[in-house]
C-alpha cells in the first residue's frame, strides 16, 4: 500500500510510520516514496521475529521501530544490539488506568516509550484514554501520546500539556481520524492541526 506518503511528507512530520503486520488493514506493502532523511521512517511491528524487524529496517531505511506486542526487555536489548543507531519505541497500552511500575525493566532497553489507548486490536482504534493518568508519570524518558487523537481532541491536548509530566511528550502520534480510508491520509486535516498546535 502506497498511497499518498510523499504528500504526507510535504507536511514535514517529525516521524512517519509504516506498519509492518499482516493483520492490519494498514499493512505496508511495495516500496517507499523518496522521503527527505530529515523524516525519520518508523516501522511498526507486533511480536515480530528480530530476524523480520532487521530485514525490515535494511529494506526500507527505518531508523526508529514501534514495538506494539507483548516484546520483553531482554528482546528489546537484544534489537538494540544487533540493530546499532535504531532507536526503540515500546508501547504500552492504557485503559482506566495503568500499572506504571511496568515501565521499570524497559529504562535501559528503548528510547521512547510510547502510550496507546488498549483495544481489540494494536493501535488505530481511535479512541482515546483518559490523559491525566500521565500525571503519574515517574520517568524522565521521553514518550509518544498516541490514541484517537483527533481535530476533536486538540482542545484537550492543550490541557494536556499544562500538567508537568507533559515535558517529557516527545511526540504526538495521530493515525486513524486523519484518515480518508485505511492508509490514505486526509492531507486538509493533517494541516489543520499543524496549524491549531502551532507545530
Amino acid at each position: 500500500m502506497n498511497l499518498n506518503t510523499a504528500h504526507v511528507a510535504a507536511l514535514h512530520p517529525d516521524y512517519l510510520g509504516f506498519i509492518f503486520w499482516e493483520n492490519s488493514k494498514r499493512n505496508y506493502q511495495g516500496t517507499l516514496d523518496a522521503i527527505p532523511h530529515r523524516i525519520k521512517k518508523v516501522g511498526v511491528f507486533v511480536d515480530a521475529s528480530i530476524t523480520e524487524i532487521i530485514e525490515k529496517i535494511r529494506s526500507f531505511g527505518l531508523v526508529a521501530v514501534q514495538l506494539h506486542g507483548k516484546e520483553s526487555p531482554e528482546f528489546c536489548q537484544e534489537l538494540s544490539e544487533k540493530s546499532k543507531n535504531i532507536e526503540i519505541i515500546k508501547v504500552f497500552s492504557v485503559l482506566d488506568e495503568f500499572d506504571f511500575s511496568l515501565l521499570a525493566p524497559y529504562e535501559k532497553v528503548c528510547d521512547f516509550y510510547l502510550f496507546d489507548t488498549k483495544g481489540k486490536l494494536p493501535g488505530g482504534n481511535g479512541v482515546t484514554f483518559d490523559w491525566t493518568i500521565l500525571k503519574k508519570y515517574p520517568s524522565k524518558k521521553p514518550y509518544f501520546l498516541s490514541g484517537g487523537i483527533g481535530l476533536e481532541e486538540v482542545k484537550d491536548l492543550k490541557l494536556f500539556f499544562e500538567i508537568p509530566t507533559s515535558k517529557y511528550c516527545h511526540a504526538i502520534d495521530v493515525n486513524s481520524k486523519f484518515e480518508l480510508q485505511p492508509g490514505l491520509k486526509d492531507i486538509d486535516k493533517l494541516k489543520e492541526l499543524k496549524s491549531k498546535l502551532h507545530i
